[in-house]
């Protein structure tokens, strides 16, 4: 099977905050990369019908969402407001569909249900109700945006549950796939993924996804500040990918090390018999580990010069040894506020 494209947004926005700025597009480029799928042949399609297309025996693909083109899938993570503001018109002039991963705990009128801390303005439940109605897809990003390789097993069944239960109650249909928030996941979480429903998850991995991949870490491609037209060019075609996200990859593999650690840690300290504290990311998070904004890496710029180590995201903690991690995001979505220029400090995604 042909490699596909998976493309992660997080915000559509002139005017980000200083915590989502490193994930943020621009509003003009984010139109200018969408221009650019309609006039080279690509047809989006919702994450799942790409999922069902690469399982067939599991049943077949509503004719409406067979790509008639090239395919790409489009996925942004959260629910911030400014996808209803200002990536949803873009996207219904020119007919493309895309997945919208939101952390319910985040939305602004969640009520009694808030949790977490969200980076930006997010999306009201009437508004996630209209872009499903504009044929957006909706799938699950926890409820309330933790690590979830660091929670012990009744958190990490409450945080995916509660997540969805919400979304189907609310919106009244079926919801099968999710993102992790980070990328984190591992062998235990994917497998809490599937007992609660779930049929297919987004990883990060900055990697094409092909027709090997676990439909539960299914890799995307980071789509950053700092992706210009010519590095979009090259990742939506599957060129010179292992270039653009090497700092990336190279990251990934250390912090799976280091989560492994901390995990194990966790357990420790953990009571006996008791569930592990909860680790949810930037609220109650120390200095190092908070998201911090700053630039991609050279290999991502369309001008000369080097970049900074901006865009990495705080290694977070780890999994027990039978646990490997996939598809943290490297580039995307480690959170760290405050290390040091050049240091390894990650900014992308609390998103």
């Amino acid at each position: 099977m042909t490699a596909v494209p998976i493309l992660m947004y997080h915000s559509v926005t002139d005017r980000p905050t200083p915590e989502t700025r490193a994930l943020s597009v621009p509003v003009a480029a984010f139109a200018d990369q969408m221009a650019h799928l309609a006039e080279h042949g690509f047809a989006p399609v919702p994450f799942s019908a790409h999922a069902a297309s690469r399982r067939p025996a599991r049943g077949s693909v509503p004719p409406s969402e067979r790509a008639s083109g090239r395919p790409v899938v489009i996925t942004f993570d959260d629910g911030y407001a400014d996808f209803h503001e200002n990536a949803l018109p873009i996207l219904e002039r020119h007919g493309f569909t895309a997945t919208l991963f939101v952390t319910t705990g985040w939305l602004a009128d969640a009520g009694p249900d808030a949790a977490g801390r969200p980076l930006d303005r997010t999306l009201s439940w009437t508004q996630v109700a209209e872009a499903a109605a504009h044929g957006i897809e909706i799938g699950g990003h926890s409820h309330s945006h933790p690590q979830l390789d660091q929670l012990g097993d009744r958190a990490l069944r409450e945080e995916l549950a509660r997540n969805r239960g919400l979304l189907e109650e609310r919106l009244g249909r079926d919801v099968r796939t999710m993102a992790y928030p980070f990328g984190y996941s591992s062998a235990r979480v994917r497998r809490m993924a599937r007992a609660v429903g779930y049929d297919t998850a987004c990883a990060v991995a900055n990697r094409m996804a092909s027709g090997g991949a676990d439909p539960l870490a299914v890799p995307r491609l980071t789509v950053r500040a700092t992706t210009g037209p010519g590095t979009f060019a090259r990742v939506v075609e599957g060129r010179d990918i292992s270039r653009i996200f090497l700092k990336d990859h190279a990251l990934t593999r250390g912090y799976a090390i280091v989560r492994r650690g901390r995990y194990a840690v966790h357990r420790a300290l953990a009571p006996r018999g008791g569930d592990l504290p909860p680790h949810h990311g930037a609220a109650g998070r120390s200095r190092t580990e908070r998201h911090v904004p700053g630039a991609g890496t050279s290999a991502e710029r369309d001008v000369p010069g080097a970049g900074t180590s901006g865009e990495r995201r705080d290694p977070g903690a780890g999994a027990s040894s039978e646990q490997d991690i996939c598809g943290g995001d490297a580039g995307g979505e480690r959170d760290v506020r405050g290390a040091g220029a050049g240091g390894g400090d990650h900014l992308g995604e609390r998103l």
